[in-house]
């Protein structure tokens, strides 16, 4: 039986509060259901199933205005039952084309692929386009040596992208680490928001926001400084996660972590040589001041003593600078290691090994049970640091160095959010301070760095209107 309820609340309000309900086209008229038989009529099914039936009346009589006769009544209600009862029950599996929920889940994929292009620019502008067409963001570097990005959005559209670059048959194959998304940065990508009041990415080197996208094009996928070392032609033995704690484990194995001293301050491996770099251009350096390399030495001989008995001093002075038997290096996702790998391959080194995807595939494939990582996985996008099975960490980000802070370095005096960290606090001018607290200002009164202007000045009326009325005009006329 159908029985009319006067509406006291909004139709939003009954819809919630009436199970199930009947919803007529006529706004003002919502309906309940009394069912008094078992039979399986559509009526009783709908009850079972407490869901909403929706119904599309042409009767423009509405029988609970006051102005309404009884007659109109009667008349009323056999054309509500008439949409009613030819009103289908769409179940949930009736949908012709369901969209798969995950493939409307969030994604962050790390990739990266050395190869011969160089035609590399001739990609940036169609792939940009579709990166923003699908809502794509993050960043992408591409080089005549390759291809280096990391990207986030729905696993369908960062499929179609990563499907996109691999149509160029060059870039097959691309090296990729998957990583889940919280679900705080999943409602900030829907929403095409931020999650906090910095100004994340606003610097060159920043980490990515989850509502850009970039498209670079510079000289190396991966800035070591040294053309002629080239992963392509020579580079070391990959090695699987789950064989790495047996290969670090041997006492002949040198561990090194090619990382930047700010990424090992939270996290490596046990043991791991750290080169304490502050670039990765800096790693052949090391290396060299490190071990004995024999196509150095007559570069750094000079003012050296010569001789056939030089080679032995020195190693006597130095055993520990002995070129190594066997070297096992990793970073964040691998790309360092095979320019690292190939690099000391081409200075004598025997045996290379570098750990297949990187810390980060390690910390997803092993157990935290069996693991002999230590500490975070420092990423360079907006959840800064990643612990294992690649949860998010508990680092946060200085936007005034880009280094990761920890809940400790945030209680000190030198931390001022935006400005400084007690990483940076000291190597910062006043004057520089000054400009990065300007910066946080106009970020947290606009949301973008340099105000609704973007860093354009204002022009400047006679009449005294405000800047946000000049800004009104300039959008007004180039519409």
């Amino acid at each position: 039986m159908l029985s009319c309820r006067r509406r006291t609340t909004s139709p939003l309000r009954m819809l919630l509060q009436l199970s199930p309900l009947f919803y007529c086209s006529n706004p003002n008229l919502l309906f309940s259901t009394t069912t008094t038989t078992s039979s399986p009529s559509p009526i009783s099914r709908a009850s079972q199933s407490h869901r909403p039936l929706f119904l599309f009346c042409n009767n423009n009589i509405d029988p609970l205005s006051s102005s309404s006769s009884s007659s109109h009544t009667q008349s009323t209600m056999t054309g509500i039952s008439r949409c009613f009862f030819s009103a289908p029950i769409i179940e949930p599996n009736d949908d012709p084309d369901p969209v798969p929920e995950d493939s409307q889940s969030l994604v962050v994929v790390s990739f990266y692929k050395f190869a011969d292009f160089p035609d590399h620019a001739h990609m940036r502008k169609p792939l940009k386009d579709l990166c923003q067409q699908l809502r794509v963001s993050g960043g992408i570097i591409l080089a005549p040596e390759g291809i280096n990005g990391s990207i986030c959005g729905t696993r369908e559209s960062v499929e179609r992208v990563l499907g996109f670059i691999q149509s160029d048959n060059r870039l097959k194959g691309l090296r990729q680490v998957e990583s889940p998304v919280s679900p705080e940065d999943e409602a900030i990508h829907h929403g095409h928001g931020h999650s906090t009041s910095s100004p994340l990415a606003a610097g060159e080197d920043a980490p990515f926001r989850w509502d850009h996208v970039r498209v670079k094009l510079k000289k190396e996928i991966v800035t070591l400084g040294m053309p002629s070392v080239s992963p392509i032609e020579k580079v070391g033995t990959y090695v699987n996660p789950r064989d790495w704690n047996a290969l670090i484990s041997d006492p002949d194995t040198v561990v090194i972590d090619v990382r930047n001293d700010y990424e090992t301050r939270i996290g490596k491996f046990k043991e791991a040589v750290d080169p304490c770099t502050t670039a990765f251009r800096e790693f052949p350096s090391w290396v060299e001041d490190q071990f004995q390399i024999s196509d150095t030495d007559d570069e750094h001989s000079k003012g050296k003593e010569i001789g056939p008995n030089a080679s032995t001093k020195t190693q006597e002075e130095n055993p520990e600078k002995k070129m190594p038997q066997r070297v096992a290096m990793y970073c964040t996702g691998g790309i360092r290691c095979e320019k690292a790998s190939s690099y000391l391959l081409s200075k004598g080194f025997k045996e290379v090994y570098h750990l297949e995807g990187g810390i980060l595939k390690y910390l997803e494939e092993v157990p935290k049970s069996e693991s002999l990582w230590e500490g975070e996985c420092f990423v360079f996008d907006k959840r800064v640091s990643v612990g294992h099975s690649l949860v998010q960490g508990t680092f946060k980000l200085c936007y005034g160095c880009k280094q990761p802070v920890s809940d400790a370095d945030m209680e000190s005096r030198e931390w001022e959010y935006g400005v400084s960290c007690p990483y940076c606090y000291s190597l910062k001018s006043d004057e520089e301070k000054e400009r990065a607290r300007a910066r946080q200002r106009q970020f947290e009164a606009w949301g973008i760095i340099g105000g609704p202007d973007k860093g354009r000045r204002p022009t400047s009326s006679q009449d005294g209107n405000s800047i946000e009325s000049s800004t009104s005009t300039q959008l007004s006329d180039s519409a």
